[in-house]
């Protein structure tokens, strides 16, 4: 062992879930005199804190001197203690954090309750929305707004001076971010004084403060500041310090994320700094009495590293897995050849991924973990799966993995504790985990290794489950227990395969050409596999891989991030970039301040300069970094601030598109300093496998031992090599294990394994380009969740391609679109996302063309549709169909619907509130070729959606043709990508066996509602369930469904539902079968596969001429976004399955400008959002409040940014108290919105539920209905005391449910939404049940966004 050199110890610590890791190095910085020790990150009996037992048995060993428990630690032997904690995160999980509350704006006080609206999950009934994390919140009346709006088409700017330049009283100010900004209300001192003592005086003390426009204009967030620590509170976290970004929720979560975390990480601190004689951090550098102190650097979720005593709640989060991102991107990239790097970072209680390219780290600025999303920059890491605790079960004839996670108590079944069977159980069954080499710490005294025999005593009774259910008596379908516990492995594979795949395409890389590093405990054994699915030929494991994020903590910077927001419209002209620089540099002067303080020398000082940029009228904003000297010289003619040029490569690599012409506004000024101190790895990878000599073993050189272990196929007897054994060069061909104490690496027989210094890296042969054999006779239970998951892979790849090619709003960033894959009848495979609306409808679609068109279709050919009789649900849902040939026939189809802004008619938007039919709501295309034998018909799709229209009194044609023609471009190529990839799948198994497995993953889900429907009869005794509802126009929803149980069948029959609507309550056939099968979904409460055999067992019976099967002529739009609701709340009550829920969307449109009767259209905007309102209650949980349910999820503009984009200012935004029913588990409130319009603009109001209650169920009460107020300044003459003068007064009146006015300058629409019903009887005991999401402690970066974005449109 190398002496401890003068400088001191290095020692950084990773404190993971299970395990903490440490990593010693007695200051000479070289792999060959570091000391690992790993333990488990809680062990009560035998010390308090795991971090602090690893310094003390790492400074045993390196002084040879027993260092007893207790005993304070001698920091003079130390140089520095790097170190990522969980303290942070495991606080936000289990919601430990300190009492706190919030102050917010009045009008404001549910802002974080509400959210965004929208729903966590769609299909539970049992809404769980995450708790926020205040207890207390005041309301400051104060407010300020923009002066401004960027939807202007005239773009009026209002100037303003300098601050330093404007009187204390104006009411238009200049903001930090350059907008001018109105002062509404000033807040009153003694009013905020005697309101947080009033708080104080409860005990709270740390509060979290977010003012509505804080982020531009902090003087009021500052006064409250001031006012709370001249009070005596402990913390204070003002948002606009933090993070100044516009988005109010975001910041205002973030801030209270800051002030719940940060006394947690501070208490955390001040016991862990007890431990040592000597203080940490750099002021203990400075001090001269006492003991020499150390350096103390906490991981930040950014990726670099920060002081002690700078270390906050809100920059914690990630700092664990931050390490580990660091750790491979410093050991696997190298900037010489620019491969990029997949992360796979697979744990005992998480898999993380990331991807690490073009030499600098990926970050994201908005980010959830434990449902509480935050604004800070952090990596973006991604969780794919619970890791090697992922749970393994049988449901549904499937094979499934997770979400659920054994955790590290109980642990899997190995653990000796009686867990549940999990992945890691999987691997130590066939083989491929070797108990000699895991740590010796389970047991009742801590020192037994893996439980071979439990994994495998339930291993034994799952396959007799499985058989039983699949073998239908027959000993040759019978499967193995090796068979079982491998098709686990499989699918635990493809489940993390996706994500992956889903990560790197999103951003417009291509995941073959990436290498994949893979760390973690659990890693090596699965990461051939998914380095295989993915088409990766490289896999990089470092000799650290296990303990690699604490490695990572040893090799990272310290960094200090500066933000300031902005406005700017970028212009090459001098001033702009001039203003820019300015803030720049003043960003940079702060870092460099900040590192100072933490001892860097200027030498040591780099920088990453960023804008974040985005084109105006879109909200993609791109975080855009300063070129490099290189691109500099090479791409931009010596321009080294060519960041629009920048912006413009980004957006075409990652969009698809630009928009030439189009102004670039910068939004945000982002410096990151960066103090180095890491110095390089002597060789890179790639220099390191040039210069190597590769020595192939020989069949018995250097093995160790050989294990049984289970391969596709079978077991073989496969050598196990030690890696301390082995020496660089040595290459070892598959099937092998490469084992060592901390990491267990499977060497697949079509695989080899190489060691070089610093890595094994394993290269992937081509010998597995071949046909799989899999039997087209017998279903395989395993083949048929392989399938299941391929099928929505493709799904979900042609949806990315439609995102990536298209160019409206709607498509790209409110990813209003469904992709899915069609049998050759037309019978719906797979589909993704799961918008129900989309679910049953695009079938019906796809399979009225297939008939239409039967025999008449050529290879080239595309259809597209829209209209309601032919499977549409509402005209700007455009849906485009591609038939796929082989050998001439069509054996399926793939088809993507999107929804498109405006295809004409009588309002922009095409959702008209008032239309009578059809042809006010747009273009109506029922059938015809968009494409024929691939050519564009591009003058005919032109003439449907412009001409066509326009030829009806009172229509325009489309008013955005250039978007509807890329979009529909954009849906042939998504289509495209699906047929190449199924052509792909056909290639590696055959037609035959692919169309099998596509009938039988239909069959799997008619099983499943055959089963559901055999246990509701058996609930209702066999007896018809019926019910009915109202529209608000009188018009009855009736249904009566009578159950076969002893086939598993149903009728579903709407005889005595009323006739067709004269308005646009009408809702197509299509609508009906969607609501089916969303409120199926639902009762199910399992993820089973969504598609056609879902209505196998159905029945469905809509009486003709009523609204639920209208004519071609009658108008459609309300159908789609209100009677759907009012159908699903008819289903549910027929299964008592729980109180109706507010029964509608709330569509508001509001604008000005347009065109009609070809008049020259006058420039204007339009905005259109749907609101939240109650849940309904059920028998074990208590209904939400403000929150979107059944057939709609969509977002809610943000506070900030509405009123940044329309002349609009939001006086209140909150829940609406006692509006949901009462009850056992009362039912959800709805929500008050109240908007102020500052120009005169159309309004226009389409909502449900004005009339009718939502109902209670079973004794519980009705809900409140909703309300639309106009708040109307009306001329009033007063001859009696104003001698005839006409003076102004405020009426409220009453808009009803559906209606439109223009209305003037400060007036007001008020929009009351229901709530939701209430079950059972007041007074009886509350049966809620408090259960927690799987995925609550899942990390999520930008894949998470995006699922999120998909969900909610």
């Amino acid at each position: 062992m190398a002496p401890i050199q003068e400088g001191g110890i290095r020692i950084a610590i990773d404190r993971g879930g299970t395990f903490t890791d440490c990593v010693g190095n007695p200051g000479t910085g070289k792999m060959k005199d570091d000391i690992v020790i790993k333990l488990l990150s809680e062990d009560p009996s035998n010390y308090d804190d795991a971090p602090l037992e690893g310094i003390r048995r790492l400074l045993s060993k390196f002084t040879g001197r027993d260092i007893p428990r207790g005993e304070a630690l001698d920091t003079s032997k130390i140089e520095s203690i790097r170190m990522g904690t969980t303290v942070a995160t495991n606080a936000l999980l289990e919601r430990k954090g300190e009492k706190i509350a919030m102050v917010v704006t009045k009008g404001f006080k549910d802002c974080l309750e509400i959210g965004n609206q929208s729903r966590p999950r769609i299909f539970d009934l049992a809404i769980k929305k995450p708790d926020v994390l205040y207890e207390e919140v005041i309301e400051v009346d104060e407010r300020v707004t923009l002066e401004d709006y960027a939807e202007d088409p005239f773009r009026n700017q209002t100037k303003t001076p300098p601050r330093d330049q404007t009187p204390d009283d104006a009411a238009v100010v200049r903001g930090l971010s350059g907008e001018a900004v109105r002062i509404l209300r000033r807040p009153e001192e003694e009013r905020i004084k005697s309101q947080l003592q009033a708080l104080y005086s409860k005990g709270v003390r740390s509060i979290a403060v977010c003012l509505m426009h804080g982020y531009t204009f902090p003087d009021h967030e500052a006064l409250v500041g001031r006012i709370a620590r001249e009070l005596g509170f402990n913390h204070v976290s003002l948002s606009h310090e933090l993070m100044p970004m516009i988005k109010l929720v975001p910041r205002a979560t973030s801030a209270c994320a800051d002030a719940y975390l940060t006394p947690a990480i501070k208490k955390y601190i001040a016991g862990f700094e007890a431990g040592f004689e000597g203080g940490l951090g750099t002021h203990s550098l400075k001090t001269e009495e006492g003991a020499k102190g150390a350096r103390c650097e906490f991981m930040q979720s950014d990726g670099g590293l920060v002081d002690v005593d700078q270390f906050s709640g809100l920059k914690a989060i990630l700092s664990g897995p931050a390490g580990g991102v660091v750790g491979y991107a410093l050991t696997s990239y190298d900037p010489a050849t620019r491969t990029p790097v997949i992360g796979f970072d697979m744990g005992g209680t998480s898999t993380d991924v990331s991807r690490y390219g073009a030499g600098r780290y990926e970050h994201v600025f908005e980010t959830t973990t434990a449902g509480v999303t935050i604004q800070s920059p952090q990596l973006d890491i991604n969780t794919v799966a619970a890791g090697g605790g992922s749970r393994l079960f049988f449901r549904n004839g499937l094979f499934v993995v997770g979400p659920e996670s054994a955790g590290a108590h109980p642990g899997p079944a190995c653990y000796r504790k009686g867990g549940p069977l999990a992945v890691t159980d999987a691997n130590l069954f066939l083989g491929r985990l070797l108990p000699d080499f895991f740590p010796k710490i389970f047991g009742k005294h801590e020192n037994e290794g893996l439980d071979k025999d439990a994994s495998e005593k339930l291993f034994k009774e799952l396959t007799d489950q499985i058989n039983e259910e699949v073998s239908g008596g027959r000993d040759d379908k019978k499967m193995t227990c090796d068979e079982v516990a491998y098709g686990f492995i499989k699918i635990a594979n493809e489940t993390m395969t996706r994500p992956i795949r889903s990560l790197t395409e999103a951003k417009g890389h291509d995941t073959s050409q990436h290498r994949l590093a893979t760390f973690g405990g659990a890693g090596g054994q699965h990461a051939v596999a998914i380095a295989e699915n993915l088409g990766i030929r490289q896999i990089l494991v470092h000799r650290y891989s296990s303990v690699l994020s604490a490695y990572g903590m040893g090799l990272a910077d310290v960094v200090d991030e500066q933000q300031v927001p902005s406005s700017k419209v970028w212009s090459d002209d001098s001033t702009v970039r001039e203003d820019l620089k300015e803030v720049m540099d003043g960003l940079k002067g702060k870092a460099v301040k900040a590192l100072h303080d933490q001892g860097f020398n200027d030498d040591k000082i780099v920088f990453e300069e960023y804008l974040n940029m985005r084109y105006r009228g879109t909200e993609s904003a791109l975080m855009i970094i300063k070129p490099s000297v290189e691109e500099v010289e090479n791409e931009y003619n010596g321009d080294e601030w060519a960041f629009e040029r920048a912006f413009i490569k980004q957006h075409q690599q990652e969009f698809g598109f630009t928009l030439p012409g189009r102004d670039i506004i910068v939004d945000d000024v982002r410096a990151r300093g960066i103090g180095q101190s890491f110095k390089g790895l002597e060789k890179t990878v790639d220099q390191q496998l040039k210069e190597i000599k590769i020595n192939d073993l020989g069949p018995n050189e250097k093995r160790y031992g050989t294990n049984s272990v289970y391969f596709e196929g079978g077991r073989q007897e496969t050598p196990i090599f030690k890696l301390d054994d082995l020496n660089v060069g040595d290459r070892i061909k598959g099937p092998a294990i490469i084992a060592d104490g901390t990491q267990t690496i499977v060497v697949t027989p079509i695989a080899s394994a190489l060691v070089i210094d610093t890595h094994v890296v394993i290269n992937i042969g081509d010998d597995n380009v071949q046909t799989k054999k899999v039997n087209a006779k017998d279903v395989d239970p395993i083949m048929l969740s392989i399938f299941a998951n391929r099928f929505m892979a493709i799904a979900e790849q042609m949806g990315r391609a439609l995102q990536k090619t298209s160019v409206s709003t709607n498509v790209k960033e409110r990813l209003d679109y469904s992709c899915a894959l069609f049998d050759a009848d037309g019978g719906l495979v797979a589909n993704a996302p799961h918008l129900p609306v989309h679910l049953g409808s695009m079938s019906t679609c796809v399979r009225t063309q297939s008939k239409l068109w039967e025999g008449k279709l050529k290879p080239g050919d595309v259809l597209v549709s829209n209209h309601p009789e032919y499977g549409g649900t509402h005209l700007p849902d455009i849906t485009v169909i591609t038939p796929a040939f082989n050998d001439g026939k069509i054996v399926f189809y793939v088809a993507s619907r999107a929804h498109h802004a405006d295809i004409g008619g009588i309002l922009p938007g095409s959702m008209p509130p008032h239309s009578r039919e059809l042809f006010q709501e747009g273009a109506a295309i029922k059938s015809e070729k968009l494409v024929s034998e691939g050519n564009f018909n591009e003058e005919r799709i032109t003439e449907l959606l412009q001409k066509e229209p326009s030829k009806y009194p009172g229509c325009s044609g489309t008013r955005c043709l250039a978007d509807n023609l890329n979009d529909l471009k954009a849906q042939i190529a998504a289509n495209q990508k699906g047929i190449n990839l199924i052509s792909a799948l056909i290639e590696d198994y055959g037609e035959e066996v692919v169309q099998f497995y596509m009938h039988n993953i239909q069959n799997n889900a008619e099983l499943s509602v055959r089963n559901l429907l055999k246990q509701v009869s058996k609930r209702f005794e066999g007896k018809d369930l019926s019910a009915v509802d109202y529209m608000d126009d009188g018009s009855p929803i009736r249904l009566k469904i009578s159950i076969d149980a002893d086939k598993g069948e149903a009728v579903f029959d709407f005889a005595g539902t009323g006739p067709e609507v004269y308005g646009n309550i009408n809702a197509p056939r299509a609508v009906t079968y969607s609501a089916i099968i969303y409120c199926l979904r639902c009762l199910i409460s399992e993820d089973i596969p969504l598609n056609q055999g879902c209505m196998k067992p159905i029945d469905v019976r809509i009486p003709p001429k009523s609204f639920l099967s209208p004519s071609s002529r009658a108008a459609v739009v309300g159908g789609n976004v209100l009677t759907s609701q009012r159908l699903t709340d008819v289903i549910l009550k027929c299964f008592q399955a729980c109180a109706a829920s507010q029964g509608d969307c709330n569509n508001l449109t509001f604008g000005i400008g347009g065109s009609q009767d070809g008049e020259e259209e006058v420039k204007g905007f339009g905005y259109y959002e749907t609101i939240a309102g109650g849940s309904g209650a059920g028998p074990d949980w208590d209904g939400s409040h403000g929150v979107h349910t059944h057939m709609t999820n969509t977002r809610i503009t943000d506070s900030e940014v509405f009123e940044r984009r329309y002349p609009v200012i939001l006086r209140e935004f909150s829940l609406r108290p006692c509006s949901g029913g009462i009850g056992q588990h009362p039912g959800g409130d709805g929500v008050i919105r109240d908007i102020e319009f500052r120009i005169p603009v159309h309004v226009s109001i389409l909502s449900e539920r004005r009339v009718y209650h939502p109902y209670g169920l079973n004794g519980g009460g009705d809900a409140e209905c909703g309300l639309n107020l106009w708040i109307r300044r009306v001329a009033q003459s007063d001859t009696d005391h104003r001698g005839g003068e006409d003076h102004e007064e405020t009426r409220i009146i009453n808009m009803g449910a559906k209606n439109t006015a223009f209305m003037q300058p400060g007036e007001r629409i008020v929009i009351m939404t229901p709530g939701g019903g209430g079950w059972g009887k007041v007074g009886e005991e509350s049966r809620a049940k408090k259960e927690r999401d799987p995925k609550h402690a899942w990390r999520g970066g930008s894949l998470f966004s995006r699922l999120q974005v998909q969900e909610t449109n």
